[in-house]
Parts: structure tokens; sequence; C-alpha cells
């Protein structure tokens, strides 16, 4: 039992070390966000996703469209619109098991009615992706279904460690 206890504690001390180190570097954008819509195949595509814990159906997308205006569409227009719209979202666009990627693009992509491509070939940055360390956050809980998700999985997760000490 002792055993047990000791291999859960590590596992989850090791959990919460890799979620720092990748904290450390600041949140970012995956360049893996823009696979969706760059016609990516492969075995993604045979496995299932989850639902996008987000809404996204219901995302006011005038942060992108109106700043992001055809028939140039600037790049550093555009790009820094989408960081602005994105990267609150950045945990969930970055998670390849749930479909928020291709959810948001696919509404970016009817509201703004955007040439194919044109995010993925046009915003890039460092070899992380798109940095989002310099914008700022919204408060995304009204429009969030999966904090809620979240906020569960932290009292699950401390649950866990409290019986562990007990």
């Amino acid at each position: 039992m002792a055993v047990d206890r000791g291999l859960l504690l590590l596992f989850l001390l090791s959990a919460a070390a890799l979620a720092g180190v990748a904290s450390a570097a600041g949140p970012f954008l995956s360049d893996g966000v823009f696979q969706v819509t760059a016609g990516s195949t492969g075995r993604s595509l045979l496995q299932a996703k989850k639902d996008c814990p987000v809404s996204f159906e219901f995302q006011n997308y005038t942060i992108i469209t109106s700043k992001c205006k055809g028939p140039t569409f600037p790049a550093s227009q555009c790009c820094a619109a989408l960081k602005e719209f994105a990267c609150p979202f950045y945990m969930y666009l970055n998670d390849d098991s749930n479909s928020c990627a291709s959810t948001m693009f696919t509404y970016i992509n009817l509201y703004g009615k955007y040439p194919p491509g044109l995010f993925s070939s046009e915003c890039k940055e460092g070899k992380l992706g798109l940095s989002c360390a310099d914008v700022p956050q919204r408060d995304i809980s009204a429009a969030n279904g999966g904090e809620r998700a979240q906020l569960l999985a932290w009292i699950v997760l401390s649950v866990v460690v409290a019986s562990l000490f007990h």
C-alpha cells in the first residue's frame, strides 16, 4: 500500500514538474495548431478526438475579421489578430486529443472567408510556435465550458494527494 502511494506521488510530482517545464517557456500556440488548416493527413485522422471544451461557435470573431482584411491580408495585422483571439485558449488549442484547433479555424474561416492556409503560411515565430507571452490575456471563463472540468480535475487531484497523507 505504501509503495502504491509512493508511486502515485512520484507520478503526480513528475507530471507537475513537466507542466512547469512546459510553462517555463511561456504560453505559445504550437505549430501543430495549423496542421488542421494545412490539410494534414495521417494517423491522427483515424483516431477519434474529444469534443472541444471551449464553445468556439459563440466567440467574437471581430477581433480577427476587423483587423485581417483582404485583398492583401497583411501578415503583421492578421497574425497579431490571430494571437489576440487564440492565445487565451492556447492550452486547449495545443491539445492534439481534442477538436479545438479545427473547430476554431472552421469558424475563423467561416466568418473571415480567408484563403486556405493564410495563417499557417504567414504566422511563424519561434521553434515552439507563436508566442503568447506578449498578448494580454482576457477572461474566457464566460465562454469556456471547460473551466468547470478544469476545476473538477484540480479538486480530484487535491483529494488524491490529500489521501496520500492520511
